[in-house]
């Protein structure tokens, strides 16, 4: 696995987010399970993981402390905050909670689920209106002083956003939603990553399974997987963003890949400092995507999807309203 630079960090160019072991798309595999999987995507050259306090809470970091405690100096972690979530307890409230307070209380326990002594990457998963960007950048430019944390990203922010916290202490990364059929980074986010030398990670980089071809678009999802609720997974929308899935699939006949491999290669292909962080619950998933880094997608492959693409509008908002709110502020 090659490696790429994440803002000041150096990591495999695809990492691996663990989001979906702690129910998100329905029931988790057994606690031994997942970390067989995530320990076989390390042995597989991937050192760079994705997780946070909200999954859970507090459990997909326990699971992500375990898998990798024994390989720690061979890997970075990333972790958020942000969610108005008990420190202690774990309990989830209503909305975000930002405060520099609350944050450092949060980055006590990250350390001890985590089994680590400093945090690779921490990001802010959404951005609380209720305090100034300003005051969190200073809250872990303090945790960076302390020791407790080595680099400070942003999650789902605005570009506005993203320059103010930045002057503060530097950005490392940015996260956003980022595929084939959500192209929201582009306009804004990825010119001014370039411009001020931050990594870009995107999360759902296979359109939460959507654009690997494998989800039957007439079926219906089980109970548990946020995909039920999903705008964008209705059998309408499904039906018509069917013809993106079509379009991976010719391309992937071509290059003899998949069209999850396509689907990431694209991704790799846009700008050098962009790392996807696919997740799979399964080890030849995570052996199929990590194959999307010997594929080579030329200039004219890539004008070829681009017009392609779009021409296909893609149905439904990529998040449920109630989640949406919280972006790109």
């Amino acid at each position: 696995m090659k490696s790429r630079q994440l803002g000041p960090l150096t990591v495999s160019e695809i990492g691996y987010g663990t989001m979906s072991f702690s129910g998100t798309y329905g029931a988790s595999p057994e606690r031994s399970e997942a970390i067989r999987v995530i320990r076989g995507a390390n042995e597989r050259g991937v050192t760079h993981f994705d997780t946070a306090e909200a999954y859970g809470p507090f459990t997909n970091e326990e699971l992500v402390g375990e898998a990798l405690s024994p390989v720690r100096d061979q890997v970075t972690i990333a972790t958020k905050f942000g969610w108005n979530i008990d420190p202690e307890t774990g309990e989830r409230r209503p909305g975000l909670n930002s405060k520099p307070a609350h944050v450092k209380r949060a980055v006590d326990g990250m350390l001890k689920r985590l089994k680590v002594e400093t945090i690779d990457l921490l990001y802010q998963h959404r951005v609380d209106p209720e305090v100034p960007i300003e005051d969190v950048a200073g809250a872990v430019k303090e945790l960076i002083a302390a020791g407790k944390v080595k680099h400070f990203g942003l999650s789902e922010a605005a570009a506005q956003t993203i320059r103010r916290a930045h002057a503060v202490q530097p950005v490392a990364a940015v996260q956003s939603e980022y595929s084939l059929w959500t192209r929201d980074p582009e306009p804004e986010i990825l010119p001014l990553c370039e411009e001020l030398g931050i990594g870009f990670v995107p999360w759902s980089p296979l359109g939460a399974g959507f654009l690997t071809g494998k989800v039957d678009p007439g079926a219906s999802h089980e109970a548990g997987d946020f995909r039920a609720t999903s705008p964008r997974f209705t059998p309408e929308a499904k039906a018509a963003n069917q013809a993106l899935v079509d379009l991976l699939r010719r391309v992937a006949e071509a290059k003899e890949a998949t069209a999850a491999q396509i689907a990431l290669a694209w991704l790799l292909a846009r700008k050098p400092f962009i790392v996807p962080i696919p997740g799979t619950r399964k080890l030849e998933r995570v052996e199929e995507n990590l194959g999307a880094a010997q594929v080579v997608l030329t200039a004219d492959d890539m004008d070829e999807i681009e017009a392609a693409a779009s021409a296909i509008p893609v149905e439904g908002d990529r998040l449920p309203a109630a989640v949406l709110q919280f972006s790109y502020r």
